[in-house]
């Protein structure tokens, strides 16, 4: 653990600190050139905007830029540190973005006394860009300054933490049901948590058809339900009417177990009360709410998902973001809604079940990875991501009618050299 630490903040600090560079995209090597990247040739795109606002997209690089933004409350498991804290982050999100689809980054790190004036702050800066990612921002508050962006800004804002985290957790989930012989409307889930995370895992596998009557959802109180009178109206959501109280009253007889809480929080002898062929997705970071290795010991017939890339299935949100916004900004999408995080599940749980390529295995060191209990959803070195993903969320966009340019002539994307700017 030392040689990682050592490692990273070697890696962050030389040879020049940080992970992110601004590029110069037109030509400047003449007086002309400057003379039309700035003054006088550059009051022409100022005066067309000024007639059109939309033509920002076609004179500056707006259409292809996503702010990640935080104030630093919830950082990774780390918790509220400030927003300086969290700006090495941030430019690791925006590394992804570029990274995996092509998208200009920029990391905003927001030192507010409030969610108003973190929300303030945002909406006034918000036509900078062509989408915004909320990153690492504390529960309860998270739930009221995404919904606050989305009404007062033109253009797709989402929170990761909660969104991303739901997407590729409901298409692994999915699909490991489905190799248990289960489906997700009969399913009984308990989930760990009720958090950012948590509350959107469950609100979008009840739009992927779980039943709400079937999740038990655990704060620290234990289960919520409805006699309870200490819920916040997003944690009221999920307050069932059941005398299930307790982690060991909800698992017995569950189908699936969901962690997004902290380590060792499920015991062997919670799992093995569990129905036959469970699902467990243990996603508290770095360490699961119960190890694989315990798991695996306990029950012969469990398929099991963790937050870490050194165990099969990791549920990894590079998985959806990067893919989610390439799609939304290329039909200039004015937000990402729920038919877009449903076709994204889909498009990631589908993939999974195609042959994987040669350049995929070799990135992992694998002679084979095919459909099954160990690969339920795709891995992120996979480029077919790119264009499963973006197109399916783009295509929803345009049929659910926040899209304002049409499904892209180029689509699908085979490749990072297929996207236009």
């Amino acid at each position: 653990m030392s040689d990682l630490k050592q490692a990273a903040l070697e890696y962050h600090a030389l040879p020049r600190p940080g992970k992110l560079s601004i590029e110069v995209t037109k030509p400047t090597a003449t007086a002309r050139d400057l003379s039309l990247a700035y003054s006088p040739g550059v009051a022409e795109p100022v005066r067309e905007i000024a007639k059109d606002a939309d033509n920002a997209y076609r004179y500056t690089g707006k259409g292809n830029l996503v702010a990640v933004i935080s104030d630093g409350t919830a950082i990774l498991g780390l918790g509220n540190l400030g927003p300086l804290a969290s700006k090495p982050v941030m430019e690791g999100k925006s590394l992804l973005f570029k990274r995996f689809a092509g998208i200009d980054s920029v990391d905003i790190e927001v030192n507010s006394e409030s969610p108003q004036a973190f929300i303030d702050t945002v909406a006034r800066i918000a036509d900078t860009w062509g989408g915004i990612n909320l990153e690492d921002i504390k529960a309860p508050e998270c739930f009221e300054i995404e919904r606050t962006l989305i009404e007062k800004c033109n253009i797709p804002v989402f929170h990761d933490d909660q969104h991303g985290t739901a997407i590729v957790t409901a298409a692994g989930l999915i699909n490991a049901l489905e190799l248990q012989g289960k489906a997700i409307e009969d399913a009984v889930i308990v989930c760990l948590g009720a958090g950012a995370a948590a509350v959107a895992c469950m609100k979008l596998l009840v739009s992927c058809g779980a039943s709400l009557e079937n999740i038990y959802m655990l704060d620290r109180q234990g289960v919520i339900h409805s006699e309870r009178d200490d819920l916040n109206q997003y944690k009221a959501m999920f307050a069932n009417k059941t005398d299930k109280h307790s982690l060991d009253d909800a698992i017995t007889g569950a189908d699936v177990f969901i962690g997004l809480s902290g380590p060792d929080l499920l015991t062997a002898e919670q799992l093995k009360r569990m129905a036959a062929k469970p699902v467990i997705f243990a996603c508290s970071n770095p360490d699961p709410e119960i190890s694989p290795a315990l798991a695996h010991a306990t029950r012969d017939d469990l398929i099991m998902a963790t937050g870490r890339s050194d165990y099969p299935n990791q549920v990894n949100n590079v998985l959806g973001f990067p893919f989610i916004f390439r799609g939304a900004l290329d039909v200039r999408a004015s937000r990402i809604n729920e038919e877009m995080k449903v076709a994204a599940v889909n498009a990631l749980k589908d993939l999974a079940k195609e042959p994987v390529p040669a350049d995929v295995l070799k990135a992992y060191g694998k002679d084979a990875l095919e459909f099954g209990p160990e690969y339920i959803l795709p891995k992120p070195m996979d480029a077919r991501l790119l264009g499963a993903i973006s197109s399916a969320v783009a295509k929803a966009a345009v049929d659910s009618g926040v899209a304002r340019l049409p499904y892209p002539a180029h689509y699908p994307l085979n490749s990072m050299d297929d996207i236009r700017y």
